[in-house]
């Protein structure tokens, strides 16, 4: 009898080799085509990192592994005509911290060289940022200590910081940086660029680490800052700066300018104001204190001004320095409008006009000229034109257009009224003076050659040797016997100068009781070396008019001067002779 095959029988017997075979072959197949496929893939994005997409994959590479490192340019030294640093730059450094690896140990420590509370410390290292930057501009010598403190934790980064070694006294000439070294006022702003120098750079590999094991190519050296080299000598800038604040306090004044110039140039060997700011220590500074007063400020002259139409009465051919003028009784009257002298000086000479500083006598030469003239003789002076000085912010100061003059305008543009200028203009007019009438532009930049000698720059004649001559003999008088400006007297030396007493404008007005003190002169008077300008703004003591007040301010810094600068003595004991 025959047996039938179960279904489990059937289930469990054996694939026949043919089967068998045709799976293999499809497996080796689907291996086939997955082996292609992925080699496909991986051809494909190799192409497209290789080729293709190359040069963003090579970027981000160098992302990782290549960095550009800066090399600062040490910013370039400011220094007077004989190489003295008004402004350097000091070697200082970052502190930086990794908070995860500096040590607790070294935490209080580290707050006591910094000069920082403990909690402000650990507050900062709070943070959550992996770098933390603690301070800038650590003196050399306690990032040394920092340094030694830890072993760990602490990166010091080089800096630098600026220094100013004349500190007050050259303050606003000189200027300052802000903490990114970048001149912000006066010269460090004037030549920031030059000043500022070049970086450099290196380009390195560095490690996962980021420690540097390679460079890609040579460094780009800094090229550092140039020095800059000013027409100051700072020991005239100190004696100037002295002098002025003594008078500020004497006369319990609000302020005050002195400009001290070269009169064979017109090189500015001094130029202070006060109040000033210590340019080393700038936390609470004020616009008052960094204002440079004698450059930006702007103001009527008074009778500083005089000798401008003096001198050009005499070149028009309209008086003789001897020509006599009718002063009496001390008013004129022009129109409804009325000006006064400070008492009645009677019939005079057009030199003791200047000598005893006459309003109406001044008046009068104004009105004998056409206003244009006038106006094209200020214009040739550089009044109401910006100065040629490298100097950001140099005020050009105002005068009418002429067509607008009604005529007690012309008359009061004679004494000093009517127009503005800085103090820095007023000593630059007198440059023309000293100068047989080639009037010199102030610089106060120079290439010098390191021993304080310079190649001058080329003056204009504003008017003619003979009549300057005539202008330094008023000058002499009215700094003499006689005349207003007694108290600029300087001992061993023969001086010239002119007194200003000008009102101060407030709310369009003439203020009551406000005024600004000037003189303005020269000195020796047998060979002009110095040209020495003050202003004392606002002086509520004994008296308030220029002789007085800033005569002798003058008299200090010129004598002073003079003396630093090795000029002989000039006195003699001829007296002043009369003008023909």
């Amino acid at each position: 009898m025959s047996r039938k095959s179960s279904p489990f029988t059937r289930a469990c017997a054996p694939t026949s080799k043919k089967s068998v075979s045709e799976l293999q072959r499809q497996r080796s197949k689907l291996l086939v085509m997955l082996a292609t496929a992925a080699f496909a893939v991986l051809a494909g994005r190799a192409c497209w990192i290789q080729i293709i997409n190359h040069d963003f994959y090579v970027a981000e590479g160098n992302k990782r592994y290549d960095r550009t490192i800066a090399l600062d340019a040490t910013r370039g030294w400011i220094v007077d005509r004989y190489g003295a640093p008004l402004a350097m730059s000091l070697v200082t450094y970052e502190v930086w911290a990794n908070p995860k690896l500096l040590d607790e140990r070294s935490r209080a420590p580290l707050a006591k060289l910094l000069a920082m509370p403990a909690d402000a410390l650990a507050r900062r290292l709070a943070e959550g940022k992996a770098f933390v930057l603690l301070q800038r501009q650590v003196d050399a010598s306690v990032a040394d200590r920092i340094g030694r403190l830890s072993q760990g934790g602490i990166t010091l980064i080089a800096d630098a910081r600026r220094v100013y070694p004349e500190g007050e006294s050259s303050a606003h000439v000189v200027g300052f940086t802000d903490i990114e070294d970048h001149g912000q006022e006066g010269i460090e702003l004037a030549t920031d660029a030059q000043l500022g120098g070049v970086p450099g750079q290196h380009e390195v590999i560095r490690d996962r680490l980021g420690r540097a094991i390679s460079e890609r190519q040579a460094p780009v050296p800094a090229h550092n800052g140039a020095m800059i080299r000013l027409t100051i000598d700072r020991r005239i800038q100190q004696l100037a700066y002295s002098q002025l604040k003594i008078a500020i306090a004497r006369n319990n004044a609000q302020a005050g300018s002195v400009v001290v110039l070269d009169a064979r140039n017109g090189e500015i060997l001094a130029l202070t104001n006060y109040p000033s700011f210590d340019p080393n220590r700038r936390k609470d500074l004020t616009g008052a204190q960094v204002r440079n007063r004698a450059v930006v400020d702007t103001f009527e002259p008074g009778s500083t001004i005089k000798p401008i139409v003096v001198a050009l009465s005499i070149d028009e051919g309209k008086v003789r320095p001897q020509s006599i003028i009718d002063t009496t009784p001390g008013a004129y009257w022009i129109g409804r409008d009325v000006i006064h002298d400070t008492s009645n000086h009677g019939r005079i000479t057009v030199a003791q006009a200047i000598q005893k500083s006459s309003n109406i006598a001044l008046a009068k030469l104004a009105l004998a000229l056409p206003a244009q003239t006038i106006w094209a003789r200020y214009q040739q002076y550089g009044l109401g034109h910006r100065p040629e000085l490298a100097f950001p912010g140099a005020a050009p100061g105002r005068v009418r257009p002429f067509r607008r003059w009604h005529p007690v305008e012309q008359a009061t543009m004679a004494y000093g009224y009517g127009l503005s200028t800085s103090l820095l203009q007023i000593a630059q007019v007198y440059t023309a003076y000293a100068d047989d009438g080639v009037m010199h532009p102030a610089t106060l930049l120079s290439e010098g050659r390191g021993d304080g000698l310079f190649h001058a720059r080329p003056g204009r004649a504003v008017t003619t040797p003979t009549t300057a001559a005539a202008i330094r003999s008023m000058l002499e008088m009215a700094a003499g016997p006689g005349g207003t400006g007694r108290a600029a007297h300087v001992e061993g030396y023969r001086i010239g100068g002119k007194t200003g007493t000008a009102r101060k404008e407030a709310d369009g007005r003439y203020a009551r009781n406000h005024y600004r003190a000037l003189f303005v002169g020269m000195a020796p008077m047998s060979d002009p070396r110095v040209i020495v300008a003050v202003m004392i703004d606002d002086p509520v003591g004994g008296s308030f008019y220029g002789g007085p007040v800033a005569g002798p301010v003058f008299s200090a810094v010129t004598g002073g001067a003079l003396r630093l600068l090795g000029v002989p003595p000039d006195v003699d004991n001829s007296p002043i002779h009369p003008l023909h």
